[in-house]
């Protein structure tokens, strides 16, 4: 195969949550067009989407803290939220459409019901998050939405976080019974199966080497295969880089001046894992936190019941670590090669303003088992250390963007998408995943606008509040909410899902 040239109209690089979505999207909306899929791994979903490498919270600001930043008045500031639980009813109603379709199998296999929770402690924490209660219970997206303060409550909903708990030190929560677990692994495997059966071409064990844009505006895509060290060209009309980690270097390859500036700062985490059956059997929530002072909002502390195979775990973290490598089977050069000198300026302006998380870091870094398993206490606190055991999660890559002669450090995702909408790639972290869908369709409008008008009636098809804001419509909401629970089979008087006994392992994915 070497020299020879594959002409594809679409090129997918990275097997991830990204390329799956976007790939079964245009599948849907162009079925002619040709796709090709290329993943340097020999798997998909091996990196952020692997289950183990992410919290699977489906983040949709239920329970997650950072999403309602206290005002400097006192007042919490739920904007964020109602946007990010925006998308992740978008992706909701695609992945039931997916199922109802024969595009996704078995819901269970990648989505299941677990209540979504806050919690605080401290009669600060507490007048928190009664004021986050008043501000976002009266919400269409969060109607049902409970806050809870007393002893007996948290001890029955939260059975292994009330015990040996010193309840002089008061404790609330913001309880969200119809929260969910994703297996992004799974559900990525299952869309990139289905783009497979419908005559895409999927590559695993093949790596994109450099892109170089032709006079007429496509693309030519090196790739090698990872095993044989052949090398072949890809002649594409459009390109997206959904390459997690590695989509900086590819995007900076390909010249294209919208890359410009764009920096990368890679933090890694590791988590507490725990197997126990007993223990599994007495925490059925996803618990978030608060992140430290000076903490990055992606070190917010939770304890989330995990559902993998149909299997329960828990997972407890993160603890923050570092590493030069862009992806969790990156390279130490990763980093200094992303030095450009186009965001040499941006990335050195970030030490100094970021020193309260630089600080953080380090600290994270001396930590010793004991220091984790006290910060464990805080949730757990008869936490043995011997139940649980440390993994390490995928590499996330926070933005650096550039913001007049300095630059600024971004949590969040960012579509770098080129004037001409000829490529397109996805930088940053959370929520990332759990809003894969709206991104990917702010993709498809960004680059295909000629087409975007005409595919507009399937879209709406597959997502029923398409051009619409279902917090401003409670009768539309209403409606998808109660297709998505029965297409997706979570029960509405759910708490736990019905799951093996069994404790769950580590599974490749």
């Amino acid at each position: 195969m070497s020299h020879s040239v594959i002409k594809t109209d679409v090129a997918l690089v990275g097997a991830g949550i990204m390329s799956a979505t976007l790939g079964a999207l245009i599948r849907r909306v162009q079925p002619d067009w040709s796709i090709s899929l290329f993943e340097r791994l020999d798997a998909a979903a091996a990196e952020s989407s692997d289950p183990w490498n992410n919290a699977g919270t489906g983040h949709s600001a239920l329970c997650e803290l950072n999403y309602t930043p206290k005002t400097a008045d006192g007042d919490v500031n739920i904007d964020k939220a109602l946007n990010i639980n925006e998308q992740f009813q978008v992706s909701r109603q695609f992945w039931a459409y997916a199922v109802d379709n024969g595009i996704l199998g078995d819901p269970s296999e990648f989505i299941n019901p677990i209540p979504h929770v806050s919690f605080t402690h401290g009669q600060a924490g507490v007048d928190y998050l009664r004021k986050r209660y008043d501000r976002l219970a009266g919400q269409v997206l969060f109607e049902g939405m409970e806050f809870i303060d007393d002893e007996a409550t948290f001890s029955e909903r939260l059975p292994l976080m009330s015990s040996g708990r010193d309840f002089s030190d008061p404790v609330a929560l913001n309880w969200f019974t119809e929260g969910t677990d994703v297996d992004f692994g799974a559900l990525t495997q299952q869309l990139i199966n289905n783009i497979g059966e419908s005559g895409a071409d999927i590559y695993f064990g093949h790596g994109v080497t450099n892109l170089s844009k032709q006079s007429d505006g496509s693309w030519m895509v090196k790739v090698r295969n990872m095993r044989t060290k052949e090398k072949f060209t890809v002649h594409a009309k459009f390109v997206f880089v959904g390459a997690g980690g590695g989509a900086l270097h590819l995007l900076q390859k390909s010249g294209i001046s919208e890359a410009k500036g764009f920096g990368g700062f890679p933090v890694s985490g590791e988590f507490f894992r725990c197997t126990n059956p007993d223990l599994v059997s007495e925490h059925q929530a996803k618990v978030y936190g608060q992140a430290a002072v000076g903490a990055p909002p992606m070190s917010v502390p939770h304890l989330d019941t995990r559902v993998i195979n149909h299997k329960p775990g828990l997972l407890f973290g993160p603890y923050a670590g570092w590493s030069p490598k862009f992806l969790k089977s990156g390279k130490i050069t990763d980093l200094p090669f992303s030095v450009k000198p186009n965001n040499l300026l941006p990335m050195l302006s970030i030490a100094p303003q970021e020193f309260g998380l630089l600080k953080y870091l380090i600290s994270e870094l001396a930590a010793s088992r004991a220091d984790r398993v006290n910060t464990l206490g805080e949730f757990v606190p008869r936490a043995d250390g011997a139940d649980w055991e440390i993994i390490t999660a995928g590499q996330r890559v926070q933005v650096i963007r550039k913001t007049g002669v300095g630059g600024s450090l971004e949590f969040g995702t960012a579509v770098v998408t080129a004037d001409d909408g000829t490529i397109a790639g996805l930088l940053g972290a959370s929520p990332g995943a759990s809003t894969a869908v709206p991104a990917m369709l702010n993709v498809l409008e960004k680059c295909f606008p000629k087409e975007y008008a005409g595919w507009k009636p399937t879209l709406t098809e597959m997502i029923p509040s398409f051009g619409q804001k279902l917090s401003d419509n409670r009768d539309l909401f209403r409606q998808v909410w109660d297709w998505t629970n029965a297409s997706l089979q979570l029960r509405r008087d759910a708490v736990a899902p019905q799951v093996d006994t069994e404790p769950a392992q580590a599974t490749a994915v």
